[in-house]
């Protein structure tokens, strides 16, 4: 029986998807819930299983876009599995030798050498060459026999250094569809909102000081570290609360209001930027934000995320702090109206209580979609993570940090 594997549905709103590389060659063997493919949406990618076991015929070459629902192989289930221990007969078969007449290629012209300056070049001409860093026998003289002319030494350009010797080769590579996608959805983003980004400093003297009195203790109870995203994601959730226009969104002529914050976290994965979902943010404990932040950042890089994983979101933290970022502009994720960019922790001197200290500060930024949210909100937004991260005990742990992280 011949089975005819069609691409199955990834989403509601995904019509296509690419062969992003085949996992099996025509001809293999497959057994059932066997991984022969991963495909692209413009969401995610994803593996796709067989059906079946038996003999596969590939329909499709990788980088072909796919409509859901098409064919992509055939399995002939009543294949019988090869049992391995059979020899391998190689048949050689020896094309027949052709005579080759040798025939000499007709000798190229010499080409016509040029006429370099065979006598020195004048003095005036030395000076302006040595004050320019050229030889003489870089250039062509127009003198008589060939001797370089001040005129000459006057029109002579140094050498640009053209490179030779080393590797120029280039690589043509077509762009992943989930990598297209994220190009367009950037690309739409800045030419379709009203994008404003406001900066702010945060003096993480507080969150360390937590941090090394607890990091171990959360880590023996709960078995998770006790990072800087829970701060941050608590710090966001609390924000949205008291501005609620940055948690809204523009839909045509409308604006839509959520009563919950669901926090999409920016992660890097193997095929690129994956933008998980954390459902409901502000219901979640220290301990429940890092383990769905670790739970997300492991699918992730598993490339197990799920397209249901990263739809909806109402907000956007990006950390580009991890790899080194000192200050940017984080592009919004549409439909939503504002992120907020975490960057790296840097001692600096900062004033406090009117004296200057050496203090770990992070710059935090919030870009935000200026026809919903007026510089008022946004600031205030940014102002109201600031204070609850310079204070985390009273803003965001009910006066009790033990109690909070749940130790």
């Amino acid at each position: 029986m011949i089975l005819e594997m069609k691409v199955p549905s990834p989403g509601e709103s995904i019509k296509e998807v690419e062969i992003a590389t085949w996992l099996v060659k025509n001809g293999d063997y497959v057994e059932k819930d066997q991984a022969i493919a991963e495909v692209d949406s413009d969401k995610a990618t994803l593996e796709l299983p067989a059906e079946a076991s038996g003999i596969i015929t590939l329909k499709a070459e990788e980088g072909d876009a796919v409509a859901v629902g098409a064919v992509v192989c055939l399995i002939d289930t009543s294949a019988a599995k090869p049992s391995g221990d059979a020899p391998k007969v190689e048949v050689k078969v020896e094309a027949p030798k052709v005579e080759e007449k040798k025939v000499e290629a007709p000798k190229a012209a010499p080409a016509p050498e040029k006429t370099y300056a065979t006598q020195a070049p004048s003095p005036a001409a030395r000076k302006i060459l040595d004050e320019k860093n050229i030889q003489p026998s870089d250039i062509v003289g127009t003198g008589k026999g060939g001797r370089i002319t001040k005129e000459d030494a006057m029109n002579a350009v140094p050498s640009m250094g053209t490179p030779t010797g080393g590797n120029r080769g280039s690589e043509r590579t077509k762009l992943s569809m989930l990598r297209r996608k994220v190009a367009e959805r950037l690309v739409s983003a800045k030419n379709e909102t009203a994008m404003l980004t406001t900066f702010n400093e945060v003096d993480m003297t507080a969150i360390y000081d937590l941090r090394a009195e607890f990091k171990d203790a959360f880590k023996e109870k709960h078995g998770l570290g006790l990072g800087f995203m829970s701060f941050f994601t608590k710090a966001v959730t609390r924000a949205l609360q008291l501005y609620p226009d940055v948690n809204s969104m523009i839909d045509g002529q409308e604006k839509i209001s959520y009563d919950f914050c669901d926090i999409s976290v920016a992660v890097s994965g193997p095929k690129g930027l994956m933008v998980p979902v954390m459902r409901n943010a502000e219901t979640l404990s220290f301990r429940g934000v890092e383990a769905e932040i670790k739970r997300l950042a492991i699918r992730a890089r598993d490339g197990q995320i799920t397209v249901d994983e990263m739809t909806g979101g109402t907000f956007t933290i990006s950390n580009g702090g991890v790899f080194g970022s000192m200050l940017s502009t984080p592009i919004i994720n549409p439909p939503q109206s504002g992120i907020l960019g975490m960057h790296n922790v840097v001692e600096r001197p900062i004033v406090r209580n009117g004296q200057i200290v050496i203090a770990p500060v992070m710059y935090v930024a919030l870009s935000y979609d200026h026809r919903i949210i007026d510089g008022r909100e946004s600031v205030g937004f940014l102002v109201a993570v600031k204070e609850a991260l310079e204070n985390p005990v009273e803003h965001l742990m009910g006066g009790n940090a033990k109690k909070a992280l749940e130790l």
